[in-house]
């Protein structure tokens, strides 16, 4: 997502906050649920009631007073001929909105969207961009790592044992970095402990992704059998990742490193916990 794409969504989740103000004169920003759920790409009420109903539980396994950020009310929305009729709705504070973000449809643009925006305790549009290109990264390690443990035991049920799989990832890498092996792309890179995905950028993690997911698809279409064919099958996908990246001028052992992305966790679960100190409660039902 570009900065332009969050200066546009920022801007319209802006439009819909609200501000109430607290029987100690303090505002608090709230939101309505019925225009959340427009602006998170849900055409349907009923199905925004799931993913509202997920981020109560979520709030309640916490030991939070539910009340202090999701509050029911009722709306009146016109129909036919000037008359109007009631329908459920929900005042929510900034964690509320982040709990609904959290349970909502990942898939959705405006919902990963929204997981950054009622994160961060400023809503800058630099400040949401940086964290959108962090969540990204996360993901796209847990990725690799999935796609990794895919691999070690479709090679285990093929007869190849854990080191066996170790020789395969690392000739990977080889292929993949032309012809530096795991080791040395870390010495490349200053890494002195820890895996050398932690601290690639986000691209060479997806490359690294790619590869493996094709040898996962071959080896089970293919069913094959042995080290030997399964390390052939994956050289030779991370040399066709490493020849479509060459193609678009990229090469993977020239990109600097990223932070260490179990620092990055750390951060990210810090600021989770602040998120709560961050938002304001709602004030007592009168």
């Amino acid at each position: 997502m570009d900065i332009q794409q969050v200066v546009s969504y920022k801007n319209l989740f802006d439009s819909i906050s609200k501000h109430i103000t607290a029987d100690d004169g303090e505002n608090i920003d709230v939101w309505y649920a019925r225009e959340l759920q427009s602006v998170l790409g849900y055409a349907r009420w009923e199905n925004f009631v799931v993913a509202i109903g997920r981020a109560m539980d979520s709030c309640k396994s916490q030991k939070i007073n539910i009340d202090d950020h999701f509050r029911e009310v009722t709306k009146m929305i016109p129909i036919a001929k000037g008359a109007e009729r009631p329908v459920q709705d929900f005042m929510l504070t900034r964690y509320a909105c982040y709990l609904i973000a959290q349970n909502g449809d990942p898939k959705k643009e405006e919902v990963a969207f929204a997981q950054s925006y009622f994160a961060v305790q400023t809503r800058k549009a630099e400040v949401i961009g940086e964290r959108l290109q962090t969540m990204e990264r996360l993901e796209t390690r847990d990725r690799l790592r999935a796609s990794e443990k895919q691999l070690s035991k479709n090679i285990y049920e093929r007869g190849v044992d854990e080191r066996g799989f170790g020789r395969i990832r690392s000739k990977g890498d080889c292929a993949l970095f032309g012809g530096l092996t795991t080791e040395q792309m870390k010495m490349r890179l200053g890494i002195k402990s820890g895996a050398l995905a932690d601290r690639l950028p986000t691209l060479t993690i997806a490359a690294k992704n790619l590869a493996t997911e094709m040898t996962n698809y071959n080896v089970e279409q293919k069913d094959l059998q042995g080290e030997y064919k399964i390390t052939a099958e994956h050289v030779q996908n991370n040399v066709s990742v490493r020849n479509m990246l060459g193609e678009r001028g990229i090469t993977p052992e020239d990109l600097p490193p990223a932070e260490d992305i179990k620092k990055v966790e750390r951060r990210m679960q810090k600021e989770e916990k602040q998120i709560i100190e961050g938002s304001k409660k709602l004030p007592p039902r009168c």
